[in-house]
């Protein structure tokens, strides 16, 4: 496999296609049944060989190749390719036909390879495989510069390929190329051209990583996509759970049925039941008619439910009915609504203790980690996670600012690498984005938005309280006078009122510093007896 694949089974897998469906008349169809998967959380390894597979049916070959380009090696490696005897092949630049193409950049047609120089028939000799013909044309992105090769062998029916056939391939890695730079693997491959000694990391399109910690979230998250399973994604706020949690939707069975997502924190206690579940006409003051909720809203598809620690007790009750037996009431109803959802939650609490706090109900905990997920944080994920982070992040901002991406020097990079990132991903990417908009052409150390001195990094509350180790700041506001370790919700209500008094007891900028919802920080208040506003 490339480099930053694995070996499991591809768990993104469309409908076999007939084995030799008429050509589309527009080669854009070739397309059509991929182009909603580009700007999602797809396996990027699924999704290229559906690809391939499309497009070889539609030229009536019998086996097609996509080719990128690997700049510092001067290679073209298989990325996505019908070779069941290999799992990769590499060829130089100016070796065999794709070679050649890549070099000269123009398009190259091989009736028959006996006695054709340009052929490498040691790829025959490797695979077994007999080629007859061969037809190859580049890949060019928006700014003509070739990136890869799209190659198709041996016609079906023992005919050659045709100038028409040239025109049409050639269609079609115009579309091909438009796809694929809107997917992270183009961003990537830029990327190594300005580091020629990194491999090329893809895996799920938009999110960004080969570390060891995401290497084995992302073999969870292709086992757990193609089943049913309710999955609970922990990790502390920013780390990338709705990212993961559209992975496991977009990758699984449901992935044309809706997604639907309810922020816990970010809703009234008293409303979030009626979110879920939906309203009877006259189940309360205002309600003239009937309204349905998240989970009738998502029947078929999947309900994301965020920060489910903040779930009410009471609210939980009726969550675990849906889990169990697929079906809930409306509030104000009494008949049974049937649903057919799948369930994926995130936190960053530590259930466990608000379990044994008496604050969340056991029997729904074991019901929803049927398969747990504990994203790293940012910290965690080491210095070449953060760069092909900051990397992927210039890009992307430039693009939705219609920017030229600027270039991201030595020393801000050295910055980016050094800070501790409390707020996770997202605290990168809003840094970044700060960053590309304000500097002129090139980020420099003084375009980034960072603290002088590093903040500490916050609790790990979503890890049991025997897995924490906190250091410096984070220990002393964890340890009592006498140095010993304060239960969790004291260490959050200790940092809750020391950001509140340090932001002169504004809410709203409090809420902000602690990454939670308003109405979030007002319920914890009222718990700490200061429910009234200041």
């Amino acid at each position: 496999m490339p480099t930053g694949c694995y070996g499991e089974a591809a768990a993104f897998v469309l409908p076999p296609l007939p084995p030799m469906p008429p050509p589309p008349s527009d080669v854009t169809q070739v397309l059509l049944p991929l182009g909603g998967l580009v700007g999602r959380e797809v396996d990027l390894d699924a999704f290229l060989q559906t690809l391939m597979d499309r497009i070889a049916a539609s030229m009536q070959a019998d086996r097609g190749t996509l080719w990128l380009l690997d700049p510092a090696r001067r290679e073209l490696f298989s990325r996505a390719a019908h070779l069941p005897e290999v799992s990769q092949i590499r060829v130089k630049l100016g070796q065999g036909v794709a070679g050649t193409v890549a070099e000269v950049g123009q398009a190259i047609n091989v009736p028959d390879p006996r006695g054709e120089r340009r052929f490498f028939a040691d790829i025959d000799r490797m695979t077994g495989y007999r080629t007859t013909s061969l037809l190859a044309v580049p890949l060019r992105d928006a700014d003509g510069a070739l990136y890869g090769v799209l190659q198709v062998l041996n016609r079906r029916g023992g005919d050659n390929f045709t100038a028409e056939d040239t025109e049409r391939l050639t269609a079609i890695a115009t579309q091909v190329s438009t796809a694929l730079q809107s997917t992270s693997l183009y961003q990537e491959l830029q990327r190594a051209k300005d580091q020629p000694h990194a491999p090329v990391g893809y895996f799920f399109n938009r999110i960004i990583g080969e570390s060891p910690q995401l290497q084995s979230i992302y073999r969870l998250v292709r086992k757990a996509a193609p089943t049913d399973a309710t999955v609970l994604l922990r990790g502390e706020s920013g780390s990338g759970k709705e990212l993961f949690a559209r992975a496991i939707h977009v990758n699984g069975p449901r992935r044309d049925q809706p997604f639907i997502k309810v922020d816990c924190a970010a809703l009234p206690a008293t409303l979030i039941e009626n979110e879920l579940f939906g309203h009877e006409r006259g189940a309360f003051t205002g309600a003239d008619h009937r309204v349905p909720g998240k989970f009738e809203a998502a029947d078929g598809g999947t309900v994301f439910i965020d920060e489910i620690g903040e779930l009410p007790l009471p609210v939980q009750g009726k969550l675990l009915r849906v889990i169990q037996d697929r079906e809930f009431e409306r509030v104000g109803g009494t008949q049974a609504v049937k649903v057919d959802v799948r369930i994926v939650a995130a936190t960053h609490r530590d259930l466990a203790r608000m379990v044994a706090e008496g604050r969340f109900r056991e029997d729904l905990y074991y019901r929803i980690k049927v398969v747990e997920v504990v994203l790293p944080p940012l910290r965690e994920r080491g210095a070449e996670d953060i760069e092909r982070l900051a990397r992927h992040f210039v890009a992307a901002v430039a693009r939705r600012h219609r920017l030229q991406p600027p270039k991201l020097s030595a020393a801000a990079l050295e910055r980016l690498k050094r800070y501790r990132w409390p707020g996770n991903v997202r605290e990168l990417e809003n840094c970044i984005e700060s960053a590309v908009v304000l500097c002129e052409g090139e980020i420099l150390e003084e375009h980034l938005p960072l603290p002088t001195v590093d903040r500490p990094a916050p609790v790990a509350t979503a890890l049991p309280a025997s897995e924490a180790r906190p250091t410096g700041e984070a220990a002393a506001s964890a340890t009592g006078e006498a140095g010993g370790l304060l239960p969790l919700a004291e260490v959050e209500r200790r940092h809750i009122l020391r950001v509140l008094d340090a932001v002169k007891g504004n809410r709203t900028a409090a809420a902000r510093v602690l990454e939670i919802g308003r109405n979030t920080l007002a319920r914890k208040l009222k718990e700490y007896g200061l429910g009234d506003e200041a």
